[in-house]
C-alpha cells in the first residue's frame, strides 16, 4: 500500500469496519494484449512511444494499466496459441501488429476491441471492417495506403539507379498480395518485371534475400513487414557486401547501414495506437472509432553507404530528407 493510500485509510478507521475493509475487492487493472510476430521489442522508441501516450492520457503501466505482450520471435505460425493466451487473460483490448496477428486476433475473439496496426493490408478488401469511416465490428486501428508507396520508392530508386530494368523485392508472404499487387502494377508502368524474393518466417529472410540477389537485381525493394523491420540491420550488411542499392519502409535500415528509407513516421503511429486503446478503455466501441491513416512521413538517406555503393543521391532527393546520415 502506497503511503497516502495508508494516511486516508487510517483516517476512515471509525466509519469502516476492519472486516469490512479487509473484505474490499482490488480495483481491476485493465490488461492490454500485445501481439506482435516478431521479436521481443519492449525496450524500442516505438513501444516507448506507446506507452508514453498511454500515460499522457492516465494509464500508467503497472499501475493503472498493464500491458501483457506476446512475441512469436520470427514465427508467426505461433500467433494463434499467444492470441488465445491474451484473450484468457481476460484482455480489456488487443493491440495486434500487421496482418498475422490481426488474422489471429480475430480468430481468437469476436468480442473483445482489437486495435490493428497494420501497413500491409486493405481493411475493407481484407474484410476487417465494413468501412475506413464506420468499421462496424470490432477492429480498428491504423492502416497504411500501399499503392502510393510503393509507386514513391520505385520513383527514388530510379532516381538514384537511372534506367533500372530489374528490381528485386523483397516480400513476407504472410502479409497478404496488397503490398506485392501494389509494387507489380507500379513497375509495369515503368515496364519493369520485379524479381519477387518470398519467405514467412525469420528463418527464411536470408536464404530468399541471398537467392533473389543471386540473379542480378540492380537494385531492392523491401516492402513492409514487421520482420523486415527488424531485420533492417542485418539486410543492409547483406546488401553492402554485394554493393546493390536498396530502400525499405523502415529506417532501422539506413540507421543500420542500409541506403535509405521512406515510410511513415512509427512513433507517431504508435503514439495513435495508445489513443485508440485509451478510447476503448474509456468505453467507445471500435466500431464507432475510424480507421486512421499514417499521416506523417519520413525519407531517411545514408550518405556514409551510397559512397560506399559507389552511387550517387541527387540534390533533389537529399534535399527532400527528413535526416541524412553522413
Amino acid at each position: 500500500m502506497r503511503r497516502r493510500e495508508f494516511i486516508a485509510a487510517l483516517g476512515g478507521a471509525a466509519a469502516w469496519p476492519v472486516v469490512a475493509r479487509a473484505q474490499q475487492p482490488a480495483t481491476a487493472v485493465p490488461v492490454v494484449g500485445f501481439l506482435h510476430p516478431g521479436f521481443p521489442d519492449s525496450g524500442s522508441p516505438i513501444f516507448d512511444a506507446l506507452r508514453g501516450r498511454l500515460r499522457e492520457v492516465g494509464y500508467v503501466e503497472g499501475e493503472t494499466v498493464k500491458i501483457e505482450a506476446r512475441w512469436a520471435r520470427g514465427k508467426p505460425d505461433i500467433l494463434p496459441q499467444l492470441a488465445q493466451e491474451l484473450v484468457q487473460l481476460r484482455a480489456a483490448v488487443l493491440v495486434a501488429t500487421a496482418r498475422p496477428s490481426i488474422e489471429a486476433a480475430r480468430a481468437a475473439t469476436t468480442k473483445l476491441p482489437i486495435v490493428a496496426t497494420d501497413l500491409e493490408s486493405d481493411p475493407v478488401a481484407s474484410g476487417y471492417v465494413t468501412s475506413l469511416a464506420r468499421p462496424g465490428g470490432n477492429l480498428t486501428g491504423t492502416f497504411l495506403d500501399a499503392p502510393t508507396l510503393c509507386g514513391k520508392w520505385l520513383q527514388q530508386i530510379g532516381e538514384i539507379v537511372p534506367n533500372v530494368t530489374k528490381i528485386a523485392v523483397l516480400w513476407d508472404a504472410t502479409t497478404g498480395t496488397y503490398q506485392l499487387d501494389a509494387i507489380k502494377a507500379a513497375a509495369r508502368g515503368k515496364l519493369i518485371e520485379p524479381l519477387v524474393m518470398e519467405f514467412r518466417d525469420d528463418a527464411g529472410l536470408e536464404t530468399a534475400l541471398e537467392l533473389g540477389l543471386n540473379q542480378g537485381p540492380q537494385a531492392v525493394i523491401q516492402l513492409g513487414s514487421p520482420l523486415i523491420r527488424q531485420a533492417g540491420p542485418r539486410v543492409a550488411a547483406i546488401l553492402l557486401t554485394r554493393h546493390i542499392p536498396a530502400t525499405s519502409q523502415f529506417r532501422t535500415f539506413p540507421d543500420g547501414g542500409g541506403l535509405m528509407s521512406f515510410g511513415p513516421d512509427l512513433i507517431q503511429l504508435y503514439r495513435g495506437v495508445g489513443l485508440h486503446i485509451s478510447k476503448i478503455l474509456h468505453g467507445t466501441s471500435p466500431a464507432d472509432l475510424p480507421i486512421e491513416r499514417p499521416t506523417r512521413f519520413e525519407l531517411v538517406i545514408n550518405v556514409k553507404t551510397a559512397n560506399a555503393l559507389g552511387v550517387t543521391v541527387p540534390h533533389s532527393l537529399l534535399a527532400a530528407a527528413d535526416e541524412v546520415i553522413e
